[in-house]
């Protein structure tokens, strides 16, 4: 089984949305979504059956036994992050404030504070008719690399026989980035064609040789910006990286979106150029 991540240098580019054509095209029964800060895979790729959900542990915080604070308020005056918040004569803690720092619970004179792990997250896995792999991260929360980690292994670990999976990464360069990278055999980046998203790919490119990922870039909206386009496969030429495609902007992609259905289910260009490229990505 070939594993194939889809990523970009930043949010609002069309990586979701040629994830799911590229899922369209290929049929494939093994699908994640990495983007564990604000997953939306599942609103155009199709999730079957009920999923197993369990809970992601992250870091730890703080937690206060109401039967032991006397409200003496000595955890409030040693907390650096204001994490602690007067109730009923009492304390309680601010879960997103909280950074699990302990200080609190050292500095507590009756021991009502200790340290538990917080449930950071949902993972949720489907299994009917093949695996859908996702999760979603509580705001404020750190460990999303862990997360997405977690949500590639579930899938590899109940992926059915099936030629191709495909993962949907997370914008950017940061640890989820970098987590959803490990182990695929092809990285497709899907740029911008502006200035600052041929900065964003730099760095998503330079990010990804470090992990020595084998690579691939196609330009979304090519049209809106021709010497843009023209710029980032310049790039690519000099940096001996597959340029797969470009796709043109299409008004359909969001009446598509809106209906739930991918850009493979419909007939327009947008269509056609995902269909090369995704031939092209194949052949790779």
């Amino acid at each position: 089984m070939k594993r194939l991540l889809i990523l970009s240098g930043k949010g609002g580019t069309g990586k979701t949305t040629t994830a799911a054509a590229l899922i369209r095209f290929s049929q494939t029964r093994a699908i994640a979504d990495c983007d564990v800060d604000a997953p939306n895979l599942h609103l155009v790729a199709e999730r079957r059956g009920k999923p197993e959900v369990t809970s992601f542990l992250g870091g730890d915080k703080a937690v206060i036994d109401p039967k032991k604070c006397t409200g003496c308020g000595t955890c409030q005056s040693h907390c650096r992050f204001s994490a602690l918040i007067p109730c009923e004569g009492r304390f309680r803690v601010n879960e997103y404030a909280c950074e699990g720092c302990g200080v609190c619970s050292y500095v507590c004179p009756s021991g009502a504070v200790t340290l538990e792990k917080d449930v950071a997250g949902r993972k949720e896995l489907y299994l009917e008719d093949g695996v859908f792999s996702t999760a979603a991260l509580k705001m404020g929360r750190g460990n999303s690399g862990k997360l997405v980690t977690e949500v590639k292994m579930a899938m590899l670990k109940h992926a059915p026989e099936t030629e191709l999976a495909v993962i949907d990464g997370s914008p950017g360069i940061g640890c989820p980035v970098i987590a959803s990278i490990s182990g695929m055999d092809l990285v497709l980046v899907v740029a911008e064609p502006s200035f600052s998203g041929i900065s964003d790919l730099k760095r998503l490119v330079k990010t990804a040789e470090n992990l020595q990922a084998k690579l691939a870039v196609c330009v979304n909206k090519w049209d809106v910006s021709p010497e843009h386009t023209e710029e980032i496969r310049q790039f690519c030429q000099e940096e001996q990286i597959p340029f797969v495609g470009q796709i043109p902007y299409d008004k359909s992609a969001s009446e598509a979106i809106n209906m739930g259905k991918t850009l493979a289910d419909i007939d327009c260009p947008a269509r056609n150029a995902l269909q090369e490229i995704y031939q092209n990505v194949i052949k790779l």
